[in-house]
């Protein structure tokens, strides 16, 4: 495997995690039968992110650099709202 195959896996990787978070947030909407985003959709929001904003840098491509790291910024606030709410329930 050659060190361009890697990134490249990385880059998938981090877009399959990214992309499950929707996958994550309409399972829980349909089981509420109401829009909801679960804790899950942020974590797997700041993994793809992390992980797009690695093959980012290692693409140094800025647009994709400045959108990536803008996102994460978003993820960690809301799951620092999540975990200092007393009113905190469930997963």
């Amino acid at each position: 495997m050659t060190t361009d195959q890697l990134w490249l896996g990385i880059g998938f990787l981090g877009q399959a995690l990214f992309s499950a978070r929707f996958f994550v947030q309409w399972i829980a909407s349909e089981r509420q039968r109401k829009s909801v985003v679960p804790r899950p959709f942020w974590y797997f929001s700041l993994g793809g992110g992390m992980t797009l904003l690695a093959y980012a840098l290692h693409r140094r491509d800025p647009v994709f650099i400045v959108g990536q790291a803008a996102g994460l910024f978003v993820y960690a606030r809301n799951l620092y709202f999540i975990f200092r709410s007393p009113e905190r329930v469930g997963p």
